[in-house]
């Protein structure tokens, strides 16, 4: 039986979907045509806040919430606006990113290094 291991799933989801730089992420925050996800959980968003202007969806509800059937959905996940998702180092936001575009969605793609690589960048951070 064959094994893969969480580095495994990653390293495909990477092979699989857009990564963006921070700089590059950053350089389309606020543009009309893309929203910026965060997939973090509630608990590290009330830590240590989330990028001003995202919109917060754990990665733990991720297909609920991007799907038009389920009662959860977030409507504006399928709105045709390019996703650009991030998670706290890159990892979760790859396998979501890789997960949503598994479920139909085209423009997907996900922040390398996460929220610190933001926020070191310069990504101005709503602390609640």
């Amino acid at each position: 039986m064959t094994t893969r291991s969480a580095k495994d799933l990653v390293a495909e989801a990477n092979r699989e979907v857009e990564t963006l730089s921070a700089e590059e992420a950053l350089a389309r925050l606020g543009q009309p045509d893309t929203m910026l996800v965060d997939v973090r959980e509630g608990e590290e968003l009330a830590k240590i806040g989330m990028i001003a202007g995202a919109v917060h969806v754990p990665r733990g509800l991720l297909e609920f919430q991007a799907d038009p059937g389920s009662p959860n959905d977030k409507a504006e996940l399928g709105d045709g606006r390019r996703l650009v998702l991030y998670c706290g180092s890159g990892n979760r936001s790859a396998l979501a990113a890789k997960t949503l575009k598994d479920m139909g969605l085209r423009s997907v793609a996900h922040v390398a290094g996460g929220f610190s690589a933001l926020e070191k960048a310069g990504a101005p951070v709503d602390r609640g």
